[in-house]
């Protein structure tokens, strides 16, 4: 468990150390409470500090883009919290950035109250948002369960109404399942595909900026022929041709060359591919032609 000083405590220590509610960080002194700890989810101690505070801080420093009038002066403003939040962070001049909060808060108290109610509406706004898209996500999904439901039971009365006509009827069994095969078909075919119109919007009204322009756009690429093969025509080198493989395997070229191991071997390489690359770039070019 960690608190705002970032130094761990597992959690039997902190009951043992905290029995009174309060007391001191066994690290760095610093006054604690035990209301204050949390189950650190981090492995580095210093990102649960950082994060405690930067949560502390931005709940006074909440003011907008649109509360500037100028970009330069917001930009400005988000320097100044992150100097805050590194400053408290690595125990630089605590005091004094201390000091510094107090003052702001002071001097801006209306305007830190007023974006705590701006940003309180607007939490709960989006909470009714995730609630409501969180019901007609329930109610969808008890709508498909009681239609997988409808359809088995659909199916068991269908079985059962097809080893009725198989026990009581006298015609031929044969003729029986083929016409209860066709009528199936065509009810299936007579069955209407309800059609699902697209959607252009979130349920909270928010409409979709990717992916909504028409496919009728997209331009059609027309189609080449097919790829064919063509040997490569290799131009003249200029110098003697270079042996053949076998050649180079019989006359004693792989004397002077490394073999290959298992590894290289296995990968498709042998040794004679580099001793008639070497030969083919020795050779061309001996003719001078003039």
């Amino acid at each position: 468990m960690v608190n705002v000083c970032g130094h761990a405590l597992c959690e039997n220590c902190v009951d043992l150390l905290f029995l009174k509610g309060s007391g001191s960080c066994p690290e760095c002194n610093v006054p604690l409470r035990r209301s204050n700890f949390r189950v650190q989810l981090f492995e580095d101690p210093m990102v649960e500090k950082e994060i405690d505070i930067r949560k502390r801080v931005l709940k006074d420093y909440n003011k907008k883009e649109e509360d500037f009038a100028t970009l330069r002066e917001y930009n400005d403003y988000l320097e100044e919290i992150e100097t805050i939040v590194y400053n408290l962070c690595n125990n630089i001049d605590v005091v004094g950035t201390n000091k510094r909060i107090e003052q702001y808060k002071k001097d801006n108290k209306e305007l830190i109250l007023k974006n705590k109610a701006k940003i309180g509406r607007e939490e709960l706004e989006l909470e009714e948002i995730l609630e409501i898209e969180k019901q007609m996500e329930e109610l969808r999904r008890a709508e498909i369960s009681r239609m997988e439901q409808e359809a088995k039971k659909q199916k068991i009365r269908e079985k059962e109404a097809l080893i009725d006509e198989l026990m009581f009827a006298e015609g031929d069994a044969k003729d029986i399942l083929n016409t209860f095969a066709q009528n199936k078909v065509k009810k299936e075919e007579a069955e209407i595909v309800p059609i699902v119109p697209k959607v252009t919007q979130f349920s909270s009204g928010v409409k979709f900026t990717r992916g909504s322009g028409s496919q009728q756009n997209i331009p059609v690429l027309e189609e080449g022929p097919l790829y064919k093969y063509e040997v490569p025509i290799i131009p003249d080198r200029c110098g003697p041709d270079p042996p053949s493989v076998e050649n180079i395997i019989k006359c004693g070229y792989l004397h002077h060359v490394r073999a290959e191991n298992e590894t290289e071997k296995a990968g498709g390489y042998t040794s004679t591919l580099p001793c008639l690359r070497a030969l083919q770039d020795a050779m061309a070019g001996l003719y001078h032609a003039s």
